[in-house]
């Protein structure tokens, strides 16, 4: 029942699309987003049970609107999960060349976060320093508790 519901689903999805680009018109909405994240794994994953699956690929405009989807938004993807490389002779190199002071930015960045913490735990006082005298050993004052100076 689940299969034959899921199957009822996508062929009212392609009825809805017919020949459009995207559902509502030539410019993608949400709608299109939520439809293509289902449509995309189920069309693109290797499934054990490939019944879904195939319905999805018998219905041609769904196929192709997730194609164009994924062509459009998604060019480097032609089977990897990675970005295209940089194109050549643009003056791209390794990840060092591109920005040879990155490990001093991130230690200042470090630093000055560290140093922003401890300014707001001064200010506001969560942390203070307080000067006092220094007693000899065996000397210390004794604080006494708020209800024993009372009495």
């Amino acid at each position: 029942q689940l299969y034959r519901e899921a199957r009822e689903c996508l062929t009212l999805l392609s009825q809805r699309l017919g020949s459009q680009k995207f559902f509502f018109g030539d410019s993608p909405a949400s709608l299109d987003a939520l439809v293509f994240s289902r449509l995309a794994p189920l069309l693109k994953a290797k499934l054990p049970n490939g019944k879904l699956q195939q319905h999805l690929k018998s219905l041609q405009n769904l196929c192709n609107y997730c194609t164009s989807i994924l062509s459009l938004y998604f060019p480097w993807d032609g089977g990897e999960s990675r970005p295209p490389p940089h194109p050549a002779g643009l003056g791209y190199g390794s990840e060092a060349e591109e920005d040879p002071h990155k490990r001093r930015n991130q230690l200042l960045s470090v630093l000055v976060g560290l140093a922003a913490m401890l300014g707001y735990a001064f200010l506001s006082g969560i942390v203070s320093i307080q000067r006092g005298r220094v007693e000899p050993a065996g000397r210390q004052p004794v604080a006494l508790e708020e209800e024993e100076e009372e009495e």
